[in-house]
């Protein structure tokens, strides 16, 4: 199981003052380069289009950790696809993989936030169809690089190039869901790997909701192997080893387990020592588990 932290970089600090903009993206950038030093497996930035966060370019902030860092994974967390451009979208994280050497990642979504739908010229009424029409011309950008395309929402593509290319071939790309049946369908359609928000509640109560995607999936020829799933929840090592164990066990096994730790932006000092726990405390104890019960 890999493990790893999202941030949205908050714009304010716990006690709901703000803080200095450069300071607290410098501060990001040195986060990730500490979560890479200590062993984690990914490092995600979110994407909201509000005063109260600083991640409305989450390319641009994980481009600058990918020239500091060696091995962790960098993704979106998530990029909200039905008010982006998927060409320009794909383009920003090749463009990241490149610099990463093959260590970019999407998430995208459907955005649990609204304030991109107006920002960009979007309807609200078109939500779940412009997201369908999106991914489907990013995953054909993915797959070719020469891209005949037509929808409703964009203009047709008519055979151009949409360069750079990444590294890494597919460019991987995981599906971002809250709880609505019709997302973990769609996922297991199109075989991609899942990324399941337990933001509150139990997380058992997801285990129907990856079963319809494990078994859709299945039945349009994925391989167990290629239905992975990952979750993002909130926590703060205190507990967190043990409850990530009890959720990948309820939930069917993951494959990612992603601790969401900075909804308001905690001071630097303590941020570094919750990631020094997680690799020091959280990530052997969830490796042992594993190997434990064989997995």
């Amino acid at each position: 199981m890999q493990v790893g932290i999202d941030s949205f970089a908050a714009a304010f600090d716990e006690n709901s003052l703000a803080v200095n903009p450069a300071e607290r993206l410098r501060q990001l950038v040195q986060q990730i380069e500490h979560a890479d030093e200590v062993g984690l497996d990914a490092f995600g930035v979110g994407e909201h289009h509000r005063r109260e966060f600083l991640d409305s370019a989450p390319a641009v902030i994980l481009g600058a950790a990918a020239a500091r860092t060696q091995r962790i994974r960098l993704t979106s967390a998530v990029t909200v696809l039905s008010a982006e451009d998927p060409v320009r979208a794909f383009q920003n994280f090749a463009t990241l993989d490149l610099l990463s050497r093959g260590r970019a990642e999407m998430i995208v979504g459907r955005g649990s936030s609204i304030e991109a739908f107006p920002l960009f010229g979007f309807r609200l009424e078109d939500y779940d169809e412009l997201f369908a029409e999106k991914l489907d011309l990013l995953l054909t950008i993915r797959d070719h690089e020469h891209v005949q395309w037509s929808g409703k929402h964009r203009p047709a593509l008519t055979g151009q190039g949409v360069y750079p290319r990444p590294v890494q071939n597919p460019l991987p790309i995981w599906l971002g869901v809250g709880g609505t049946p019709q997302s973990f369908v769609r996922a297991g359609q199109l075989g991609l790997p899942l990324m399941v928000a337990i933001i509150g509640g139990e997380p058992r109560r997801f285990r129907p909701l990856i079963d319809l995607y494990r078994a859709t999936g299945m039945q349009h020829g994925y391989s167990a192997e290629q239905l992975k799933v990952g979750v993002h929840m909130l926590g703060y090592v205190a507990d967190t080893t043990q409850e990530a164990a009890e959720h990948a066990e309820a939930l069917g096994g993951v494959s990612r387990i992603s601790f969401q730790m900075n909804a308001a932006s905690l001071p630097q000092v303590k941020m570094m020592r919750a990631i020094d726990a997680i690799g020091a405390r959280v990530l052997p104890a969830l490796h042992q588990a594993e190997t434990d019960t064989g997995k």
